[in-house]
């Protein structure tokens, strides 16, 4: 029986594959035209807001480590394109709060049928079975350590 590799190349591997997959399904879902195309810090910004809607932009920066120039242009250009809203904060009218728009959604619906439809034909093509939610569970504690390391 062959030995198993130390811990730390299986980690190396996962990441190696991780993002080998990520490119892979942007490529893909990219080629659709019914989907909007949007840099990787407009996905980062659309993320965050979907998962924490009426935030500030000061917040998002925090939160996702990007600098508020990059900020900046991805807020605008999401803006321009009817994804992002930003609205006065009722607490602080000084202040702006963000949400990602009824299009932004539409947008992510159709995303998420690609990348599930894409993710099935892969598995199947690999004519292997797998727990895919033992997968995502994984992928999601992963991505929570993540969060806790940067921060």
């Amino acid at each position: 029986m062959p030995a198993r590799p130390p811990r730390t190349d299986q980690l190396a591997d996962l990441a190696d594959t991780v993002l080998a997959v990520a490119r892979a399904v942007k490529t893909q879902a990219s080629a659709e035209p019914s989907v909007l195309e949007l840099s990787a810090t407009e996905v980062t910004v659309l993320r965050y807001l979907d998962h924490h809607p009426g935030v500030g932009p000061s917040v998002v920066a925090a939160a996702t480590g990007l600098q508020r120039s990059n900020l900046s242009r991805a807020l605008r250009d999401l803006e321009a394109e009817g994804l992002v809203r930003r609205s006065p904060d009722p607490v602080d009218s000084r202040q702006a709060v963000l949400r990602s728009t009824e299009l932004a959604a539409e947008n992510l619906a159709r995303l998420r049928g690609i990348w599930a439809r894409l993710l099935g034909e892969a598995i199947e093509a690999s004519g292997e079975q797998h727990d895919v939610e033992s997968a995502l569970a994984l992928l999601r504690a992963v991505e929570r350590g993540l969060d806790a390391v940067v921060r």
